[in-house]
């Protein structure tokens, strides 16, 4: 389980979390939403030590993640899977390459390693692309890509950042369903990034809407859909004195 317990994260005079606390029950997917600059992203990279809460303390499974030392952090971030906003696939490397990186990290034997990446590229419908490069592929096929290599690690969690941004509408669905299909196949829990809502109601058994700082309603997708809170229900909506009133409580940075 993940548990977040009254975060607080600046960046200079910009108090981005603030008192932010959300419990992530194993097996679920949860969905953060909130607006551009509203600390989603911020929050994702306090769960594997990527930052460290300036108050309050992210747990993992009973360890909390910012007193964690060298090894623990390494042995914890091999249970747990992210798939990053562009991908961040290496350009050098083939699909194969980059798929295997992590799972030599993990000194596993190469016929496993060749196993894995094989099931991996198969549960996102990537068979016979080993040996292309990324730049070789579209924009969705480096997202389905991404998630294979997370995919293959056989985490705990997986972690998503904005995984359909910049994706037309039938490519957004196919990502949506991939993640349906991880969590399914693999009993993994998942955390997802978003402010595409068609994403949220698809993928997430709860979600969470990040605003101000803090989590202003949480809940079964049902009980968003028919929330009666008028900051909810505007963003939900995308009502446009909804984006007026974000720009006024964020920079514009986007975190």
């Amino acid at each position: 389980m993940i548990t977040f317990r009254e975060v607080h994260k600046r960046f200079g005079e910009k108090h981005v979390l603030q008192g932010f606390s959300l419990e992530v029950r194993d097996g679920d997917t949860m969905v953060i939403l909130g607006y551009s600059g509203s600390g989603k992203s911020v929050a994702l990279k306090h769960i594997v030590g990527l930052l460290q809460p300036d108050g309050g303390e992210v747990e993992v499974d009973g360890q909390i993640v910012h007193r964690l030392g060298r090894d623990g952090l390494m042995a914890l971030r091999s249970q747990i899977g992210f798939v990053f906003q562009f991908a961040a696939l290496l350009d050098s490397m083939t699909v194969r390459d980059n798929l295997a990186l992590g799972l030599k990290k993990q000194r596993l034997p190469e016929d496993e390693i060749a196993e894995r990446v094989r099931e991996s590229l198969a549960l996102v419908d990537l068979e016979g692309t080993e040996e292309r490069y990324p730049v070789e592929l579209s924009g969705g096929m480096r997202k389905r890509v991404g998630l294979a290599r997370a995919i293959a690690l056989r985490p705990r969690y997986i972690l998503y950042d904005e995984p359909t941004t910049g994706l037309d509408p039938v490519t957004s669905a196919v990502i949506d369903q991939l993640i349906v299909r991880a969590k399914q196949k693999l009993g993994v829990t998942g955390v997802v990034v978003t402010h595409d809502m068609r994403t949220a109601y698809t993928v997430g058994d709860r979600i969470a809407m990040l605003y101000k700082g803090k989590v202003r309603q949480v809940g079964a997708v049902e009980d968003i859909q028919r929330t009666h809170d008028p900051a909810v229900r505007q963003f939900i909506e995308g009502r446009v004195e909804a984006a007026a009133d974000a720009e006024a409580s964020v920079t514009g940075t986007a975190w």
